[in-house]
Order: structure tokens, then sequence, then C-alpha cells
């Protein structure tokens, strides 16, 4: 199966097991990023869309541990970029139907929380197919050291995801049965 064909296969799957309330494991996402001893509390996220793992509670207790929030944003070269965000700010909705901070103050986050389509036990990514994640990450691993972790439920694994040179591998995925 091609990338094409395997994300509309997840799709429908992840449609139809959304509302059995399945949560992703926050817990051992929280004592993962506490061992780490991250220096530079900046986190990258998303807001969840289209039956995407969902983000906003995992957010509330990252703020209380004091990291600073930032969500991806479109610019008109079809660049994105993270922007500092809190839960009393505004969002504006893109072309694609994502809602995004208008916030002005860029981050370039140490940690990116990334919502994926399906993934594979090398930890390959795959994403809806705008390389939305693999431009950033390919752009900013040029100066920064970023963790990668992928957010999936566990019925999103597949055997392979097939790569191009363009593709960007995660450095960890949490479901709400385990932490790869």
């Amino acid at each position: 199966m091609n990338k094409s064909e395997i994300r509309k296969k997840i799709l429908k799957l992840r449609k139809k097991n959304f509302s059995k309330n399945l949560c992703i494991n926050s817990n051992k996402l929280l004592i993962f990023l506490e061992k780490q001893k991250i220096k530079n509390k900046t986190i990258g996220a998303y807001y969840p869309y289209n039956y995407e793992i969902d983000t906003l509670e995992i957010l509330k207790k990252l703020v209380k541990k004091d990291y600073i929030i930032s969500l991806p944003k479109i610019n008109k070269n079809n660049q994105m970029n993270f922007y500092q965000w809190s839960f009393k700010d505004p969002l504006s909705i893109n072309i694609h139907g994502i809602p995004e901070p208008i916030s002005k103050k860029k981050i370039y986050p140490q940690i990116l929380l990334i919502p994926l389509v399906g993934f594979d036990s090398k930890l390959n990514r795959l994403g809806y197919g705008g390389g939305f994640y693999d431009r950033y990450i390919s752009r900013t691993q040029n100066f920064k050291t970023i963790i990668k972790i992928g957010l999936s439920f566990s019925f999103q694994k597949i055997m392979k995801i097939p790569t191009n040179q363009y593709d960007k591998k995660l450095d960890y995925v949490v479901t709400e049965k385990n932490f790869f």
C-alpha cells in the first residue's frame, strides 16, 4: 500500500474509534518529560482537529509545571512555525480548518507533541501529506535539538510506513497503551 491508501484506511479507523473515549497515557508522558531535566521548558503542541489525540488536558498539566506552550501556524509561504499560546488567548481558523494562534511571538520549542495518522515500530511517522512537520524539523534541527513525540492511538501502528529522504523519524510515540 502507498502512503495515500494507508492514510485513508487509518483516518477512517480513527474516526470510527474516536467516540470510544480512548486517552493516551499522559502520566507516563509527564513523568518522561520530568526525567529529561529540560532547562528550556518550551513545548510545541497542536490544537486537536480531525479526531486527533486531544492535547488540551496534557497542555493544562504542562502549564502547571511552568512549560511555555506554543502551537503551529502555517505562514503565507507554506512554512510552519510555532507561536506562543495560552488557554486565554484566541485562536483563528486557517485555510485547512485548523485552529492556530494569533500571537506574533515565535517560539522554537524544545519538545514537539506531533499529531500523526500512522506510525511503525521504527518510529516512522505518517502525517496528512503536507510535509509541514518534516520541513519544520529539518529547518530547526540545524540549530536546535528537538525531542519529537508522536501522539497516537495504538490501532494507528502499522507494520511499515513507506518513507523517503524528507521524512523525519519520531523519537517516541505515546499511545493509550504504550510509550515507544
